[in-house]
């Protein structure tokens, strides 16, 4: 006879009416995405390799592009153009330091009234870069005289223009005069 725990029949129960279980197993999700991130790497470590090879090669022929072009270079050639540099640079540095008076004159004349003559011009450098300009002259009249001092002070260019020893002459009423004044670096700076 059997022990009486155990049961002499039993009666299976049914598949379909057990529940279910779905859910998402994360482990094998995340080995998935692993293989994935490994087959990317993998790939691109690939193409890295093969991209360094094209560079080193691309950098092989360039060299010796250039060691050709090195050994094509004539060195007299080369003097020359170093000496046409030179000499550029020092004229560029000669112009850009010479004065002209072209562009004073050109000014002085069309400020001046056409009856204030000079009898003597002396344009003078200072060390420190300072235009100094002193002259002689005479005018037709005071009033002449009292115009080119406006003309002077409305323009801006000949600064601080002091007319000193002013005489007037009892036959004929002209003014001589000595004038001295500054003028502007751009007035007499050499432009091509």
């Amino acid at each position: 006879m059997l022990p009486p725990t155990i049961p002499t029949s039993f009666v299976p129960h049914s598949t379909t009416s057990a529940p279910r279980r779905y859910g998402v197993d994360f482990a094998s999700s995340l080995g998935l995405l692993a293989y994935i991130v490994l087959g990317v790497v993998f790939a691109l470590a690939i193409s890295i390799f093969f991209y360094g090879r094209i560079l080193s090669s691309s950098q092989i022929s360039k060299d010796a592009a250039l060691a050709q072009a090195e050994a094509a270079i004539d060195p007299t050639t080369v003097e020359s153009f170093v000496r046409l540099r030179n000499r550029l640079t020092s004229g560029s540095t000669l112009l850009s330091g010479h004065t002209a008076f072209s562009k004073f004159f050109t000014a002085f004349g069309t400020l001046l009234p056409s009856t204030v003559r000079f009898n003597s011009l002396h344009l003078s450098l200072d060390d420190k870069g300072t235009i100094k300009f002193e002259g002689a002259g005479t005018a037709k009249s005071f009033n002449a005289l009292a115009a080119a001092s406006a003309a002077f002070a409305q323009d801006g260019r000949i600064k601080n223009a002091i007319f000193s020893n002013i005489v007037v002459s009892p036959r004929d009423s002209s003014v001589s005069f000595v004038l001295s004044a500054t003028l502007d670096p751009k007035l007499v700076a050499f432009s091509p």
